[in-house]
């Protein structure tokens, strides 16, 4: 199975570092298809949910009838594909071929022999990533 890699938006919402506060946010946006979601603490009192939705547009437009204030989007490559031992390590070696430094990136097995994979580029670097990661 050959990896698939596609751009993708990145959304950032900033909800308070309570019980509960992580779960409205995504309750308000239980229509919305995610690709990807984490969250983190960020400073006394605060949090920041991750979000990387399959429709950027249509996440941002339920983001907004659902009152929650998000970022801007912030690009980034979905990586996706079979399990196998290097998959990430592939990934990272082209970008590095090219000259492409990784900013950040988050990547999961599901145990059943497929992965995934949200990688971040600076957005100068983002035209020699795609090419370098063969991006659709």
């Amino acid at each position: 199975m050959a990896d698939d890699v596609r751009r993708v938006e990145h959304y950032t919402i900033d909800i308070k570092d309570e019980v509960g506060a992580g779960a409205r946010a995504l309750a308000a946006l239980r229509g919305v298809n995610l690709i990807a979601a984490w969250g983190y603490p960020a400073g006394p009192g605060k949090a920041k949910l991750e979000l990387v939705p399959k429709d950027g547009a249509g996440f941002a437009a339920a983001a907004k009838a659902a009152g929650l204030e998000i970022g801007a989007p912030t690009p980034a490559f979905y990586v996706s594909g079979g399990d196998r031992p290097g998959a990430i390590a592939e990934k990272f070696e082209a970008l590095a071929q090219a000259k492409v430094n990784v900013s950040a990136a988050q990547a999961v097995s599901d145990d059943r022999g497929h992965f995934g994979a949200i990688i971040f580029v600076a957005p100068a670097d983002l035209q020699k990533a795609a090419t370098a990661l063969n991006s659709r």
